[in-house]
């Protein structure tokens, strides 16, 4: 059995996804201030290496916790749809089935009380 990882290309597509991610969060002017002092080359490289591993690829992630990640941020439900729907995007566009999107965004979903730290 191959992981969703897999089934979506692997990290060609997970790329791919991250960089049309970006480009919409930071259009999105009631998000993009929460990276203003972001380094978004390390944000990519950070967001490629956790979405693969979330999705059953090489475990390369080495950043904190979502919960630790987040602190502070005082992010809202609000915010954590429009993320979400931005990536559902992403994938849909990079060339992702709806059927492994929606397992993505389940596996996405699951980490939604500790990334608003609820």
């Amino acid at each position: 059995m191959s992981t969703l990882y897999e089934k979506i290309g692997g990290q060609a597509t997970i790329e791919k996804v991250v960089d049309a991610f970006h480009n919409s969060v930071m259009a999105d002017n009631n998000l993009k201030s929460f990276f203003a002092k972001t380094d978004m080359a390390k944000q990519r490289a950070h967001q490629i290496a956790f979405f693969s591993q979330l999705l059953g690829g090489p475990k390369q992630y080495s950043g904190r916790p979502m919960d630790k990640t987040h602190t502070g941020m005082k992010l809202s439900d609000q915010h954590f749809e429009a993320i979400s729907n931005y990536l559902s995007a992403a994938m849909s566009t990079s060339g992702v089935s709806a059927e492994d999107t929606s397992a993505a965004m389940a596996k996405v979903s699951s980490l939604k009380a500790a990334i608003l730290n609820k």
